[in-house]
């Protein structure tokens, strides 16, 4: 995980950027840099995975007489065949990092890299000679990205607490801005930044900027939907293939690394595959785990979780023969971590699971800089009750948001009435179901699982990515006058959770 950012215009005095790019400290302990051009800066906090020195950034690279100046956030897990493909074309290299590969890979394909990029990144280009921006946000969103655009200047970032820090940048939010933190939250609309004239480029989007053309977005990539043919013998052997591949690629690593055990379907796999091929290089896998002071005592059965998870990690690292770290946290540790997690998002968000995972991150951050997740599983492998529950599942409305009559009751009525939440949050619904294909629906419930589907990959996945990947500080006044309908500007900033994650991939720093 690092943290980039960069603007496009009029270039604030070093003592700004230098400000800016504290915002981005704790994603990137390891290295910084920042890269002064004219009508541009760009900057970087690393955390280094691989090649510690010769990943440095902002990376410069020239093609003729045209320079190329590039920040990225990601991981590419098809660096070495992208290496040997370029380097057949005619290309040297210097380092052994993927932002070198990925640099390249543009300066050869343009835009069309993006076909062949197999990761997980959010990064910027600026070509010096055209004075114009590139950037891009992977397929599935894991990397954020943010920015703004206004009086001729452009400027993205990782983290909307970085964009707040620039003096341009003020820290407003609308009605709309309350019906997505109130009535939809923690999810958020596609690309809604949340704070007034901030945009969050789209998962699967990229864009460019000059001063010419303003902004230009558009997506790259998208979900289609499609008739599944293949007998469950090739459908097993496929999806085997496919986790085996995600899981193998994601082990390289120059830093420590682990995986997170709960003795779940998800975690379990990862961890086996992760084992066996620990073995075949003598090596034993460190696992990490989780559990609560007296959770024996208060553990309660739901849709979410009928079983606690202790017996199932104990059975699973006996069979895989790995090395387990059981970490335990303490009710005052949740309750401090709370108000830390809601800083950590920059957004309001899942509370409970949030504060968890941010204090157990801490702690892993002692047994590996890298750690592999089942983050999304449920989402992709259809593990939630409203896939297999008919009755959720015939539900209209987001599956896991039923609530619009209660969260709207902390509204004020004038607000209310401008808002509208029952038809604000149908729209939002609606919207993203009508995105469903028809090909291959032979009934009502052929078509009901694939509107799940989609639900769960545009809303619900981005806020479990948006809340390991990203974090910022909303401050609402005290009397809490924000939600109830008088709306102040928000100007605190603060620093950001100390880890984030991928489907598969959780990168962790202190």
């Amino acid at each position: 995980m690092c943290g980039i950012a960069g603007i496009v215009g009029k270039i604030p005095s070093e003592t700004v950027l230098k400000r800016i790019q504290r915002t981005m400290r704790r994603r990137g302990p390891d290295q910084d840099g920042i890269w002064i051009g004219e009508g541009a800066a760009l900057l970087h906090d690393r955390l280094a995975v691989i090649d510690m020195e010769g990943g440095r950034q902002p990376m410069r690279r020239t093609v003729g007489e045209r320079d190329y100046i590039m920040v990225y956030n990601g991981e590419l897990y098809n660096t070495q065949e992208l290496r040997t493909a370029l380097q057949k074309l005619g290309y040297g290299f210097d380092t052994q990092s993927d932002t070198e590969v990925v640099l390249t890979a543009y300066l050869e394909w343009g835009e069309a890299c993006l076909d062949v990029l197999n990761g997980i990144y959010a990064f910027g280009i600026w070509d010096m000679h055209k004075k114009t921006l590139f950037f891009a946000r992977d397929r599935i969103g894991v990397k954020p990205l943010f920015f703004t655009s206004e009086n001729r200047q452009f400027m993205f970032a990782s983290e909307i607490k970085t964009l707040l820090a620039h003096p341009d940048v003020t820290a407003q939010i609308d009605r709309n801005s309350i019906a997505e933190l109130l009535l939809v939250g923690p999810g958020r609309t596609p690309g809604y930044g949340v704070f007034c004239g901030i945009q969050e480029v789209p998962a699967g989007w990229c864009g460019t900027y000059s001063e010419a053309r303003g902004v230009e977005l558009h997506p790259y990539w998208q979900l289609t939907d499609r008739e599944h043919t293949d007998s469950t013998e090739e459908t097993v052997e496929k999806v085997r293939e496919l986790v085996q591949d995600a899981v193998t690629r994601q082990l390289v690593s120059d830093v420590p690394l682990c995986t997170f055990l709960s003795g779940g379907l998800d975690s379990s796999i990862i961890s086996a595959i992760a084992a066996a091929q620990y073995r075949t290089q003598g090596r034993q896998l460190d696992t990490v785990s989780v559990t609560y002071r007296d959770n024996a005592k208060y553990f309660h059965s739901s849709h979410f979780q009928p079983n606690s998870d202790d017996s199932y990690i104990d059975l699973m690292n006996a069979s895989i023969g790995a090395n387990n770290h059981l970490i335990v946290i303490d009710t005052p540790q949740l309750i401090q971590a709370l108000f830390e997690a809601v800083e950590a998002r920059d957004l309001p968000g899942m509370a409970d699971v949030d504060a968890s995972l941010l204090l157990f991150c801490r702690e892993i951050k002692q047994i590996g800089t890298v750690a592999l997740s089942g983050e999304c599983a449920d989402e992709i492998f259809g593990g939630y009750p409203w896939y297999r529950d008919a009755d959720i599942r015939r539900k209209a409305g987001f599956p896991w948001a039923q609530s619009t009559a209660y969260r709207a009751s902390f509204l004020r009525d004038e607000l209310r009435k401008q808002i509208d939440p029952e038809a604000y949050v149908d729209e939002k619904y609606r919207q993203t179901i009508a995105q469903v294909g028809t090909e291959g629906i032979h009934n009502a419930d052929d078509r009901r699982i694939r509107e799940m589907t989609r639900l769960n990959f545009g809303w619900f996945m981005q806020t479990l990515l948006d809340g390991r990947a990203t974090e910022i500080r909303l401050f609402f006044p005290v009397d809490v006058d924000g939600i109830r309908g008088d709306i102040h500007p928000v100007n605190e900033q603060c620093c950001r959770l100390p880890f984030a994650v991928s489907i598969q991939t959780i990168e962790i720093h202190s």
